[in-house]
C-alpha cells in the first residue's frame, strides 16, 4: 500500500492540530501532502490557536502561516493509503465543497484508515460516514456526531477513540494517544 497520506487544510486550521500531525507522521516515514481547496503548491493557509484559558469555550488567537506542499487540484484520493483531518475553523466551511465531502467519502468506501480530530467531525459528518460509527469531536460538535446517525465518544481531553479504521480525538491535547492510533491502525509499529 502507499506510504502517502493526504491532509486536508483550509484558512484557520488549529495550528497544532495541522503541523503536528504533518510533522510527525513523516517522522514515521510517510509523505503528507497539505492541500487545500482552491489553493496550489507552495501557497499557504493561515491557522488558529486555540487553548483552554478557563473560559467556557476556547479562545482563538492568529496562529502560523502553513505552507502546503501540494495542489488541490492535482490529487487523486485513490492514490493515498490514508486520510487527516485537523480541527479548528476550517472543517465549517470545507464541508461545503462538493470535492472534499467526495474525497471523505472515498476514504470510507475504500476502508481506508481516517483521522479527525476536534471539528473534524464536522466534515465526517457533512460527509454522511458517521451512521453507526463511534466518534469522538471537541464536545460542542457532539450534537453534528448524533444528527449524522454517529455515536459520541465522551472521552478525556487528551484521548482518542478508534473504530474500525476511523481514529477520533476531542483536541490537540490527545496527540500521542491519536497519533499512536493513527499510526496502528495504518499498520506501522513503533517499539524501542
Amino acid at each position: 500500500m502507499s506510504k502517502q497520506l493526504l491532509l486536508l487544510a483550509g484558512d484557520f486550521v488549529e495550528d497544532y492540530e495541522i503541523m503536528v500531525p504533518f510533522q510527525a507522521l513523516q517522522a514515521f516515514g510517510y509523505t503528507v501532502h497539505a492541500v487545500c481547496p482552491g489553493k496550489q503548491k507552495g501557497q499557504t493557509v493561515a491557522t488558529a490557536i486555540h487553548d483552554f484559558e478557563g473560559d467556557q469555550t476556547y479562545s482563538e488567537k492568529r496562529g502560523h502561516n502553513f505552507a502546503l506542499n501540494a495542489s488541490f487540484d492535482q490529487i487523486r484520493a485513490e492514490d493515498y493509503a490514508g486520510l487527516i483531518i485537523p480541527g479548528g475553523r476550517a472543517p465549517e466551511y470545507l464541508r461545503l465543497d462538493a470535492q472534499v465531502i467526495a474525497i471523505v467519502q472515498h476514504f470510507f468506501q475504500a476502508d481506508k484508515p481516517v483521522a479527525a480530530i476536534c471539528h473534524g467531525a464536522q466534515l465526517l459528518a457533512a460527509a454522511k460516514v458517521l451512521e453507526g460509527r463511534t466518534c469522538s469531536a471537541y464536545p460542542a460538535c457532539r450534537p453534528e456526531v448524533e444528527l449524522a446517525h454517529g455515536r459520541y465518544a465522551e472521552i478525556a481531553i487528551d484521548a482518542a477513540y478508534t473504530d474500525g479504521k476511523l481514529v477520533t480525538a476531542p483536541a490537540w491535547p490527545a496527540h500521542p494517544a491519536w497519533i499512536a492510533q493513527f499510526v496502528a491502525v495504518l499498520g506501522a509499529r513503533v517499539s524501542l
